[in-house]
C-alpha cells in the first residue's frame, strides 16, 4: 500500500515529463498531448506484459492505480477548483447578455441529447446483440449528455472564436451539470429499482430545484461573504487564502446539504471574477490571486487529462460491447447536433441563438472526466461494463479527435457564417 504523497508525487512526476516531452517533440495541446501519451503509455504497459510475463509491470502500476478513486479525486476533489477557475475568469455581463442562450442549450439542450442518446443506444445494443436494458441506455444518456466544463474550457484555450460564442460554450459547460447530474441520479434509481418517489414529475423537480437552485443560492451567499471579507482588508495572502476557503467551504457545505457543488462553486466564482477585482482587491491582490488561480487551473488540469489516459489500465472492458463501444460515438454526436439545432430552431426568433453556429457547437461538444466519473459510480449490473466502455470511448474521441481539430472546424464554419 503506497501513500497518498506516493500517488501524488508519481502523478506530479508523470505530467512534468509528459509534458516536456510534447511541448519538445509532440507540440500537441497541452491537456490533449498529456491525455495521449498516457494513453500510449497505458497501452504500451500491457503490449510489455504479453511479451514479458514474468515482469509483471503492468500488475504492478495497476495495484498502484486502483488506489486512486477516480470519482471521489474528480468529483470531490479537483472538480471544485477546476470550476471556480474557470467561473473566476468569465464575464458575467457577456454571460448575461446571452444569458437566454446559455440556459436554453444547458438545460433544454441536455433534456433532448440524454433522450436521444438514450434510444439510440439502446436500439444500437439489441441490432448488436449487446442488449442494454433502456432504463440504463437512458443512464448512459444522462452522463455523456452534458459538455464536460473542464474539457471545454482547456480546449477553448487553444481555439479562436466569436467572444459572444464563447460565453455561450464557457456557460453551457458551467451550468449543464446541474440537470445533467439530476438526470444521472434519477434515471440510475430507476434503473438500479430504487426509484420510489424520484420517479415522479414532481420528485425529479422538486430534486432539480434543491440540488440546482440551492447550489446557486449557497454560491451567491458564500461568495458575496467571501467578498466583503476581502473588502474590509488589503492583505494579500490573507485574500488569497480566502479564495481558498471560498471553495473548499462551499463545495463542503452542498455536499453536507444536498445542493450541487459545482454550481455553488461557479456562482461563487461568477460572484468574486465580477465584484472583487473592482471594488475589493488591490493590482499586487489581483496579480497574485489571478496567478494562483491559473496554476491551480492548469496543474490540476495536467493531472486530471493524464488520469483518464492512464485509467484504461484499470478499467474492465468486455470484448463483445466494443462494437457497441464504438457505435456510441456517432450516436453521440449525432444527438449532440439534434440537441443544439433543436432549441436555435425553436427560439429563433430570441436572436441569441444563430444557426450558422450549429456545426462549431456540435463539434465542440467536448466530454472528460465528469462522464467517466459517473460512469464509475454507476452500480454493479450486467450493463455497467458496456456503459463505461462507451463512456471511454466518446471521452477519447472527443478530446483527442474534437479538441485536437475544433481550431480548424471554427475557421472553416465559422468563417463561412
Amino acid at each position: 500500500m503506497i501513500s497518498i504523497f506516493d500517488l501524488a508525487a508519481m502523478l506530479l512526476t508523470l505530467s512534468a515529463l509528459f509534458g516536456w516531452l510534447n511541448r519538445r517533440f509532440l507540440r500537441m495541446p497541452h491537456s490533449i498531448g498529456l491525455l495521449v501519451m498516457g494513453l500510449l503509455a497505458s497501452l504500451a504497459l500491457v503490449l510489455v506484459d504479453v511479451a514479458f510475463p514474468a515482469q509483471h509491470l503492468y500488475q504492478d502500476l495497476t495495484r498502484v492505480l486502483d488506489q486512486v478513486d477516480f470519482t471521489g479525486v474528480v468529483m470531490n476533489g479537483m472538480l471544485a477548483f477546476l470550476l471556480f477557475a474557470g467561473a473566476l475568469n468569465l464575464d458575467l455581463r457577456a454571460l448575461r447578455e446571452r444569458a437566454m442562450a446559455v440556459a436554453t442549450l444547458a438545460l433544454l439542450g441536455t433534456v433532448i441529447s440524454c433522450a436521444s442518446v438514450g434510444a439510440a443506444f439502446w436500439a444500437a445494443g439489441q441490432a448488436l446483440g449487446s442488449p442494454v436494458p433502456l432504463a440504463w441506455a437512458l443512464v448512459f444518456g444522462a452522463l455523456i449528455s452534458p459538455t464536460d466544463p473542464v474539457a471545454v474550457l482547456a480546449t477553448l484555450k487553444n481555439v479562436e472564436v466569436p467572444e459572444a460564442l464563447e460565453v455561450e460554450m464557457q456557460g453551457e459547460a458551467l451550468f449543464n451539470d446541474g440537470i445533467g447530474i439530476v438526470l444521472f441520479t434519477v434515471l440510475v434509481a430507476v434503473a438500479s429499482g430504487r426509484g420510489g418517489e424520484a420517479m415522479s414529475a414532481g420528485g425529479v423537480a422538486t430534486l432539480l430545484l434543491h440540488e440546482a437552485g440551492g447550489g446557486v443560492l449557497l454560491g451567491i451567499v458564500t461568495g458575496y461573504v467571501a467578498y466583503r471579507a476581502m473588502k474590509a482588508i488589503d492583505d494579500f495572502p490573507v485574500e488569497v487564502l480566502i479564495t481558498l476557503a471560498l471553495v473548499t467551504g462551499t463545495y463542503a457545505i452542498a455536499q453536507k446539504i444536498g445542493a450541487s457543488g459545482p454550481l455553488a462553486v461557479v456562482a461563487a466564482g461568477l460572484l468574486i471574477g465580477e465584484r472583487a477585482p473592482r471594488y475589493a482587491m488591490s493590482d499586487t491582490t489581483q496579480k497574485y490571486v489571478s496567478a494562483l488561480w491559473t496554476l491551480v487551473d492548469e496543474v490540476l488540469n495536467s493531472v486530471l487529462f493524464l488520469l483518464i489516459g492512464l485509467e484504461v489500465l484499470v478499467l474492465r472492458f468486455q470484448v463483445s460491447g466494443l462494437a457497441l463501444a464504438a457505435c456510441a460515438v456517432p450516436i453521440v454526436l449525432v444527438a449532440r447536433l439534434v440537441a443544439v439545432t433543436t432549441p436555435v430552431l425553436a427560439f429563433r426568433w430570441g436572436g441569441n441563438l444563430s444557426l450558422g453556429n450549429v456545426p462549431f457547437l456540435t463539434w465542440a461538444g467536448v466530454r472528460g472526466g465528469i462522464s467517466v466519473a459517473l460512469a464509475l459510480s454507476i452500480p454493479e449490473s450486467e450493463a455497467k461494463p458496456a456503459i463505461l466502455a462507451a463512456t471511454y470511448a466518446v471521452v477519447l474521441f472527443t478530446i483527442i479527435v474534437q479538441g485536437s481539430t475544433l481550431g480548424l472546424v471554427a475557421r472553416r464554419t465559422l468563417r463561412a457564417s
